[in-house]
């Protein structure tokens, strides 16, 4: 096991303190599992290179069967330690459901070991990744489109009758529904809040320039209604791009089942 501790592939911002850390982990799992140990996975804040000096360490143990050995986490202050069978992250829980929360921690991730071949990597690729169908099912089942356009609306009728306070709580509301559209549309995993700027910035989404983007957030949530406008302008020609390659249209219907209350949310 030295030679693979030693060929660690670390994040090259990564203290050296925590990588020590992170090649004692390989070697008592190594020891504990054997063949068994499959890879490692580094999540969190030091895998996305915005570590503080109050961050722990986020690693997936990842076994080939937790059945011999247990699963779940073992937390420390520096460390948090997740054991994960590989199966496991081969299955990608859906929307709504409790794993779906989870997904987005594997998204750009650093793998520091892998012996599977590349089906790690691509069970990672997999659980940060939203199919058209998935999309779809986001978007129109789960009602993620209807309700934020309900929200946006409701903060621009707000604002049409002069309820600053009720204008700013119904566009506050919108954002996570918003945040699921946007990503949804681009295949992606919604990331958790502390990490939407890092991702926009890192790994931009192909529509939406990271800074116009987070500029339009920022007014949304005090309520401005230019910049509701503006953003339902952008999500409309996404929804009609996603649905010009689906077998039938999905979102625009929803968008037009608004009918004449959409003059509120057009310019």
């Amino acid at each position: 096991m030295t030679d693979e501790v030693d060929l660690l592939r670390f994040p090259p911002d990564l203290s050296s303190e925590r990588r020590d850390l992170l090649a004692d982990l390989a070697r008592r799992n190594e020891a504990r599992h054997g063949d068994n140990l499959l890879g490692l996975v580094l999540s969190g804040s030091a895998g996305r290179g915005m570590a503080t000096g109050r961050s722990d360490l986020d690693v997936y143990v990842v076994l080939a069967d937790t059945g011999l050995h247990g699963s779940g986490t073992i937390r420390s202050a520096a460390l948090d330690e997740i054991t994960v069978a590989l199966a496991e992250l081969e299955r990608v829980p859906p929307f709504g459901t409790k794993g779906w929360w989870f997904r987005w921690s594997f998204a750009w991730a650093p793998i520091l070991m892998d012996r599977t071949e590349g089906r790690l990597a691509s069970a990672l690729r997999r659980q940060a990744t939203v199919t058209d169908d998935e999309a779809e099912s986001i978007l129109v089942e789960h009602d993620r489109l209807d309700g934020w356009l309900n929200y946006a609306y409701r903060a621009l009728k707000n604002d049409r009758d002069g309820r600053p306070l009720e204008r700013r709580l119904d566009a506050a509301e919108s954002m996570p529904w918003l945040l699921d559209v946007i990503f949804s549309l681009e295949g992606r995993v919604r990331p958790y809040h502390k990490y939407l700027p890092w991702e926009l910035r890192r790994h931009p989404l192909s529509r939406w320039p990271a800074d116009e983007l987070l500029a339009l957030l920022t007014a949304t949530l005090d309520g401005d209604p230019s910049a509701i406008r503006t953003t339902f302008e952008h999500v409309e020609t996404a929804c009609a791009a996603f649905d010009r390659v689906r077998p039938r249209p999905a979102l625009v219907p929803v968008i037009e089942s608004w009918g004449d209350e959409l003059r509120l949310l057009r310019r």
